[in-house]
């Protein structure tokens, strides 16, 4: 029978894992089975008793897991990083966002808007329901938001036609195919998060583990997190 490695990633990162589960799997014999969420919702489902070989979470979430012995000593390593980005459907009109007055504008004139439900937990959607309280626009935005499903993408939300302007991880909004980034949150609003990974603390399949982990922190992996969008360790 298969051996299996149980994996608990963010999905900023689902592009470039899921790119190297193939011939990982060929090499090692097993195969990985993956559960894709908001950080924040994989570390619940842990401190509610499941159980993983491989995490792949924010820092925060990271740092919680290892408060609570769930990381195995000296396996923690650093990804990548990723910006949170506002996007458009490929081809639409391109707003101006590059300053914190032209970024209100912009999202008041908006016809709909999508981010994550901060109810979810991501970093992006917690940042940006801060952000709009910040710039005192708050209830004019959630007036006109579609919240993506839990731990969904907004992605489809432009493309359909539903939002005109989304916000997430630049990563994720890459994931969909005709949607086109119009950039970063400007100036001192820019607001970026890290990866990590390490072995849970209960895993049978240690050295599996680890060399997933070794595999994503490999300089020719770089490349793959480039072009998904997040800038590598």
């Amino acid at each position: 029978m298969t051996r299996e490695l149980k994996v608990f990633s963010s999905i900023a990162v689902r592009g470039v894992l899921e790119t190297l589960v193939p011939d990982f799997e060929r090499a090692h014999g097993v195969r990985l089975d993956i559960a894709w969420n908001t950080a924040p919702a994989l570390v619940k489902r842990l401190q509610a008793g499941e159980r993983a070989d491989v995490l792949i979470l924010n820092r925060a979430g990271m740092d919680t897991m290892t408060r609570a012995g769930r990381v195995l000593a000296g396996s923690e390593v650093t990804l990548a990083s990723s910006a949170t980005a506002l996007a458009i459907r490929a081809g639409a009109k391109r707003p101006d966002i590059s300053t914190a007055d032209a970024l209100r504008r912009t999202l008041l004139s908006a016809r709909a808007i999508a981010y994550t439900d901060p109810a979810a937990g991501g970093a992006s959607g917690i940042y940006f329901a801060q952000l709009i309280e910040r710039l005192g626009i708050a209830s004019e935005v959630n007036a006109k938001t579609t919240f993506p499903p839990p731990g969904g993408l907004v992605g489809p939300l432009l493309v359909s036609g539903t939002v005109d302007l989304a916000v997430q991880q630049k990563p994720e909004l890459l994931e969909v195919d005709g949607v086109e980034i119009l950039g970063t949150l400007p100036g001192d609003l820019h607001m970026v998060t890290t990866f990590v990974a390490g072995v849970e603390a209960s895993s049978t399949e240690v050295d599996t583990a680890k060399a997933l982990i070794t595999l994503l922190a490999a300089p020719f992996t770089a490349d793959l997190f480039r072009a998904r969008g997040l800038d590598p360790a």
